[in-house]
């Protein structure tokens, strides 16, 4: 829906995902008409085959993701592939398999490099990247002597078609599933999204909390437990008192340092200590 705020471009590019739903489908219908051709029409239908396939890249270039311009410049590489097999098929199958090769090719190594630029944001890039290396071995397939003759044309085209129809289906179901969601809208990952959540509902519970009144140092009512430590402490004050203990600890009554006696370090001065004890207590 187009509203007063929506730019066009925004909303044509919303609505990209249609689209491509309906080449997937579109696709699907080209693999499974391919089949049923006769061997003498095979050569003909592969010029329009790569015409859509470059339709198809027009189309993922609309729709506004960042690999829009090599979407471009693929269109106009497959719309020339397809003039050419469109008017210039030859007069055997070589060429067409050779083409439809190259398309399959480029195609499949541009699916790779694009899934593995997307690993970490897109959870489809196995399926992608799987896409596209089918897509590649068939190209391979088809540019090789194997490839020219009816049968492997048709279940080329075939297998074009099929494959051509997963990976538009696919990403038109992404590009709806991210449409809905607003552009100016910050995406976290899960762990910092819970982070987020979890600092957001302290803080609000912090400003919801009521005020402190101050410190409280006695409790309300009577605590046995804060009487006894006040008790046991004025106990303790007064054993310091009376033992004439004042101050602070560490400037309570120190004896000067020439009263005090020496310790001995050697037995026979151990033994002089202890006569001399003797002699001063008789």
């Amino acid at each position: 829906m187009l509203s007063s705020d929506s730019a066009p471009l925004t909303v044509v590019r919303d609505s990209m995902w249609g689209f491509l739903l309906f080449a997937g489908v579109a696709w699907l219908a080209i693999g499974w008409s391919v089949l049923r051709l006769e061997p003498a029409d095979i050569a003909g239908v592969a010029g329009p085959v790569v015409l859509f396939g470059a339709l198809c890249e027009v189309v993922r270039a609309l729709a506004g993701t960042r690999t829009w311009w090599l979407n471009t410049g693929m269109a106009a590489l497959f719309a020339v592939t397809g003039v050419v097999l469109l008017f210039d098929p030859g007069s055997s199958y070589a060429p067409a398999a050779s083409l439809v090769g190259w398309f399959l090719m480029v195609r499949g190594a541009m699916d790779i490099a694009v899934s593995t630029m997307n690993r970490s944001t897109d959870r489809t890039w196995g399926l992608m990247m799987a896409l596209g290396v089918a897509q590649a071995g068939l190209g391979f397939y088809a540019a090789g002597p194997l490839a020219r003759a009816a049968d492997p044309m048709i279940l080329l085209l075939g297998g074009v078609g099929l494959l051509r129809a997963v990976a538009d289906l696919v990403t038109a179901l992404r590009l709806r599933e991210v449409s809905g969601v607003r552009h100016d809208v910050l995406q976290l990952s899960p762990e910092r999204a819970a982070g987020v959540a979890g600092y957001s509902a302290g803080l609000e519970d912090f400003e919801l909390a009521p005020p402190a009144s101050g410190p409280k140092h006695r409790a309300a009512g009577s605590n046995p437990f804060h009487d006894e430590v006040v008790r046991t402490t004025a106990d303790l004050d007064n054993m310091l008192a009376q033992a004439g203990v004042t101050g602070p600890a560490t400037a309570a009554h120190r004896v000067p340092d020439e009263d005090i006696p020496l310790v001995p370090d050697t037995v026979e001065g151990a033994e002089e200590a202890t006569v001399g004890d003797e002699h001063r207590r008789y």
